[in-house]
This record gives structure tokens, sequence and C-alpha cells, in this order.
């Protein structure tokens, strides 16, 4: 089973929708047994990291993820989601991430003539070493909506890069903590594989 963390931060059912076009059980829930019993854990979000972190304190889930990190149990972030699994974010200066990855949340730089979100279907470069891209190819399209992009620390938790007037940490995975910029579930076919292979681990 797979647990979608509840924090009132956006469109869920997108999510389970594409779980359960695969296959997936899964259920929304802020229950910490539930979470700590979960196979996998996805951590999704739209909006302001500082909200968002927020509402995580106030639901008490910030210990609770990090517990989930520290046993191993395979957790996806996705789009403010893999925000949050870093240490800060222009967005929100002074507020604190969750700091299980290196890193920082920087804005996408007004140039090239680019709209700001940046909005639409973007190529990734893919790291075939990683777990969460096997079986996909070098090039695949994926879908975006985001303002701010992150730059990890440690270039080895890279797992797929794009280019909007910037090169853009796009996926990150490390051990057992994964992150997607980009919106697997609204990513057809390429998006629906990523998260089958996250859901095999």
């Amino acid at each position: 089973m797979i647990a979608i963390i509840d924090y009132d931060a956006g469109n869920l059912k997108s999510v389970v929708n594409a779980l359960s076009y695969i296959g997936q059980e899964a259920v929304i829930t802020r229950d910490g047994d539930v979470l700590m019993s979960a196979d996998k854990v996805i951590l999704p979000g739209v909006g302001n990291f500082g909200d968002a972190m927020k509402k995580l304190q106030h639901y008490r889930l910030v210990d609770l993820i990090k517990e989930i990190a520290e046993r191993k149990i395979p957790l996806l972030g996705i789009c403010l989601g893999m925000q949050l699994l870093f240490e800060r974010s222009d967005e929100s200066t002074g507020v604190a991430g969750l700091s299980l990855l290196k890193g920082e949340i920087v804005r996408i730089p007004d140039n090239s003539g680019l709209k700001i979100p940046h909005m639409g279907w973007n190529s990734l470069s893919i790291n075939p070493d990683k777990r969460l891209y096997k079986g996909i190819p070098d090039g695949s399209y994926v879908y975006f909506v985001h303002s701010y992009y992150l730059k990890a620390e440690n270039e080895s938790d890279v797992a797929a890069t794009t280019y909007y007037g910037t090169p853009i940490h796009a996926s990150v995975e490390k051990d057992n903590i994964f992150g997607c910029q980009f919106h697997p579930e609204k990513s057809g076919d390429v998006g629906l594989a990523i998260l089958k292979n996250f859901a095999s681990l």
C-alpha cells in the first residue's frame, strides 16, 4: 500500500488515480500509524514553500516524515513535495525545509523571454543508473508547473535534469529518498512508468 501524505497541499486525487491505473492501492492520510506501516510514501504538493512547511508542522508531520526516511521506507516527493525535502527556498526566506537532502530551491531567472511559472512539457536528461528511471529512454518528456527549481548540493543525488533558461535538477534519488520536480501523474506513459518503478522498489 502506498500512503499519500495529506497536509492540505493540492490536488491529491490525480496521484491516487495514476496509482490506481497502474494497479497500486493508495490511501490519502495524515495518520501516523498508517504512514509508518505503508510500503511506500508520497509527499505531494503545490503552492508556497513556507505555507507548506507550516501545514506540515501544524499536522505534526515533520518529525514523522523524518522518521519515515530514517526507517528506509521509500519516500517520493512530487513538485513542491520534492522541494520540501531540501534545506531552504528563496520563495520563503528563513523557513527551514525538511533537510533530508542537501541543496536549495531558487527562482527560475527572468531571462530569455521565458514565461514564469514554467508550465509545460520538457525533456529529461536521465542518469541511467537511477532506479526511478529504469527502462525510461533518455530525452523523455514530462510535465512541469513551477517557478522555483532545485540546486542540489551533491551531483550524485541528481537522477535527471532539464533546461529552462538555466540547468534544472528535475529529479533526485538517494537511498530511499526520491523526488520529481515535474508531475509524473500528469506526464502520460512516461510518468506512469516512473510511478511503476517507484511502486516496485
